[in-house]
């Protein structure tokens, strides 16, 4: 099964569960946007975690 983005970027350490559960809020208000795109938006990841993460997989 794949990982999801959100779980993947709380393994790395890059994000918290409560960082992530805003994200995924938001994204549910009918936004057609990426998770990482509101993610680095918000300030909770940059471009650097985003490239560990899909290093990580």
């Amino acid at each position: 099964m794949e990982e999801r983005i959100g779980k993947g970027l709380i393994r790395i350490g890059a994000m918290t569960e409560e960082q992530v559960e805003d994200v995924l809020a938001r994204q549910k208000d009918g936004t057609n946007r990426l998770f990482g795109e509101i993610a680095i938006e918000l300030g909770y990841v940059d471009d650097e975690a985003i490239k560990r993460y899909l290093d990580s997989k």
